[in-house]
């Protein structure tokens, strides 16, 4: 990670950190530090206020992975995904007219935060989540129709993290936790 000038003193936020909690363990996981370095690490991580007081905490870990981006498009008919399926880092999906179902109920996540963009032309889409996953869907937006989501009661922290983003034009969009 590295870091601009000018950005150094700016606060991090819990995404920062978790970021970098993850790169910590996947440093230690991978056999490029000891234990007591990584302990050494976090302890600065969780403790780091801005960018600046973060920086040392990464210094010399192997770069980070940003990971996968992928996209699925049809202009008429279904795009499906379900069962035991990769989700990369960033998914772009891509509909004119047909349908989207996505089940991420038993789909294999390799990224604690995983971002679906949605580019949905007149169609419905149906994004199924697991049980314990935090939804967000701050950055969505939806044309002619209301975003069906009820935020569980059991929600809780420590789930998969989902930022939904992107337009909805003339279709709905339903986002439901999955049940087991």
């Amino acid at each position: 990670m590295t870091l601009p000038q000018e950005n150094s003193a700016r606060p991090i936020s819990e995404d920062d950190r978790d970021s970098a909690v993850q790169r910590v363990q996947e440093a230690y996981a991978e056999g490029h530090i000891s234990h007591e370095d990584m302990d050494g690490r976090l302890q600065q991580v969780l403790s780091a206020r801005t960018h600046r007081e973060l920086a040392p905490a990464l210094a010399s870990l192997p770069e980070e992975d940003a990971g996968t981006s992928s996209t699925i498009g049809a202009l008429g008919g279904r795009i499906k995904r379900s069962g035991a399926w990769k989700v990369p880092r960033t998914l772009k999906v891509e509909s004119a007219f047909g349908s989207v179902r996505l089940d991420l109920s038993r789909a294999v996540f390799e990224h604690s935060t995983v971002d679906i963009e949605l580019q949905v032309g007149t169609g419905r889409a149906k994004i199924t989540v697991p049980r314990d996953a935090i939804v967000d869907v701050e950055g969505l937006h939806t044309g002619w129709k209301d975003l069906r989501y009820k935020t569980p009661r059991h929600s809780g922290t420590g789930g998969q993290r989902i930022r939904i983003s992107g337009t909805v034009g003339f279709g709905r969009l339903k986002i439901r936790h999955a049940r087991r």
